[in-house]
């Protein structure tokens, strides 16, 4: 019999096997158990003297019923059974033309590959490059400052998480989550991450997992156009109509938004068409470097450098005066790299390779900012704060350099002169002086006010050679179009990914606010509402500029001509 046995904890210094260590949860003998499969692994080191491995895993158990009933009594043990992936709900109301998705980031991604996959031939239009150009021009501006504003960190294929830390993890317990992780394997992304309490895939895998998933989006009949930015959008009588891209209008009955948290010029134009937005609270701050092996000591005491243990990772945050301050996108053995998406502009991320293997730790420190800070009659006065902090940050150091600052400096209100134990891993290179000056006033006090707090909770934390780097603008979006009664068009542009959604009917399935938390929910949507317009025909896909795809295997893709995907 298969049970899902929760809990299943094993010392960091003990030499038992999960096969004994689940005997010994269960109080059975080990001959007992068969077959034994990880579902979940965790490091608990919340006491740095005894850090646990924890596991949840599926076991099978040879016992007679008696002994079988008196385990399931334990709320950690519990029979599995396999249920099959719920098929979507397809609506009846037959679409005239193919559903557009908007954005090739993850939410983009995701919802076209679903789309093809059940025979709705989706066009995706992204505005930047294919992700091999895009990587040469992201580490052509990293090496030579050359910006382009239509192929960056922010733009192109696989959106901004391509140049992130890879990070898969999420609040809401939908088990839609975990069909977006096994996408992510089944198109290169390593295996284990569906087994990970804290998934994380890394840049230099994930530029190959959205080139296979753009892959099979066009395998299966979809169609993909890059270098193609969303301009408008044409409404008749309160219904969608076309999207409008590249000089053109493309009919569209239903569209997927998943523009991002950085597509301000695709906000003015939708807001133009009537498109309803609002503005909506956000943050600004800054980076904060450590050295890896400070954070592993502070973390996991004299265990750190342990081949069991992964490098260290935290998530801190405080509250005072109705504001936040908090780790974020926290980066083990990462770099801070260059993220602006409009020229002359300063924007810092932060960004691990799989290995996790560099010398530093970051993570964005940042401070919540509210709309009544920004109110300016418009949606839009969290865009214009953003873009007045990146621009000051550009003219303090008349570059795209950023401003650096040690952490001791900062709490002594000092500009810094020289570098500690900690060296700047920003790419273009960094301005030392006031790293933080670009802020508001706000930000920068409660970021001073913090700092010490942090120290006490992870020790060295505020070490006065620690580094900040900033400015960090780029945590969600200041803007949000909402779903919901009331808003029509707004139900036929279904809205995902980068912060960008609201809903005001919330409990259905898989609508939620905050960033990459809706990757599976809007072809869902969709479907729900519509028919496919050729009755699942299945139809040969391509790329823009290219010939149709041909159904041959094993083939790469040319660099600038068709795509060949595999069978």
């Amino acid at each position: 019999m298969l049970l899902r046995i929760n809990n299943v904890r094993i010392p960091l210094v003990s030499e038992a096997s999960l096969r004994e260590a689940s005997a010994r949860r269960l109080g059975v003998k080990k001959q007992d158990i068969g077959s034994i499969r990880v579902l979940r692994r965790a490091v608990d080191a919340r006491r740095k003297s005894n850090i646990v491995i924890n596991y949840h895993v599926l076991a099978d158990i040879d016992a007679p019923a008696r002994l079988v009933n008196r385990l399931l009594r334990d709320k950690d043990v519990t029979r599995f059974k396999e249920e099959p992936a719920p098929l979507p709900v397809f609506g009846t109301e037959k679409m005239q033309e193919r559903p557009v998705v908007i954005g090739a980031g993850p939410a983009g991604l995701v919802a076209a590959l679903e789309l093809a996959r059940y025979g709705y031939r989706p066009l995706l239009l992204e505005r930047g490059k294919k992700i091999a150009e895009r990587v040469d021009d992201v580490q052509r501006f990293w090496k030579k400052g050359e910006f382009d504003p239509e192929s960056n960190v922010q733009f192109g294929e696989g959106g901004a998480g391509t140049f992130s830390d890879g990070k898969l993890t999420t609040r809401i317990g939908d088990p839609l989550c975990d069909n977006v992780l096994e996408i992510l394997a089944a198109h290169g992304a390593p295996a284990d991450i569906v087994k990970k309490a804290k998934p994380h895939v890394g840049t230099d895998i994930l530029k190959n997992v959205v080139r296979e998933m753009r892959r099979e989006i066009i395998k299966n009949g979809g169609e993909v156009r890059f270098r193609t930015p969303l301009t408008g959008v044409s409404v008749k009588n309160g219904a969608l109509c076309a999207v409008e891209a590249d000089g053109q209008d493309i009919a569209c009955e239903r569209a997927v938004l998943a523009i991002g948290h950085s597509a301000r010029d695709t906000f003015a134009a939708l807001h133009g068409n009537g498109v309803y937005f609002e503005p909506k609270a956000f943050s600004v701050g800054v980076r904060i470097e450590h050295l890896q092996t400070e954070i592993d000591r502070a973390l996991y005491g004299k265990a750190a450098g342990h081949p069991m243990l992964p490098p260290a990772e935290y998530n801190l945050s405080r509250r005072a005066d109705g504001r936040a301050c908090y780790s974020f996108c926290m980066c083990p053995g990462g770099v801070v790299v260059a993220a602006q998406s409009e020229e002359n502009t300063v924007v810092t991320n932060g960004m691990s390779y799989h290995a996790r293997d560099g010398k530093n730790a970051n993570a964005a420190l940042a401070v919540s900012v509210d709309p009544k800070d920004y109110d300016d009659g418009t949606p839009f006065g969290g865009v214009a704060l953003q873009r007045r902090i990146e621009h000051a940050a550009y003219t303090q150091t008349g570059s795209y350099r950023a401003p650096c600052q040690k952490v001791g400096d900062f709490l002594n209100g000092k500009p810094t002169r020289k570098l500690g134990a900690v060296k700047p891993s920003y790419p273009i290179g960094v301005e030392l002086g006031e790293a933080a000056a670009c802020l508001p006033d706000f930000a920068q006090t409660m970021l001073r006010d913090s700092l010490p707090y942090f120290g006490r909770k992870i020790r060295g934390y505020d070490t006065a050679d620690a580094l900040l780097t900033g400015p960090e603008t780029r945590t969600s979006s200041p803007v949000r179009m909402t779903r919901g009664e009331g808003n029509a068009l707004c139900a036929l542009l279904i809205h995902a990914g980068g912060g960008l959604v609201h809903q005001k009917n919330p409990g259905a399935q898989g609508q939620t606010g905050g960033e990459g938390h809706t990757l599976a929910f809007p072809a869902g949507k969709l479907m729900a509402a519509a028919m496919q317009e050729n009755g699942g025909i299945e139809a040969h896909g391509k790329e823009r500029g290219g010939d149709p795809v041909l159904k041959l295997g094993g083939v790469a893709d040319a660099p600038d001509a068709q795509t060949v995907s595999h069978v």
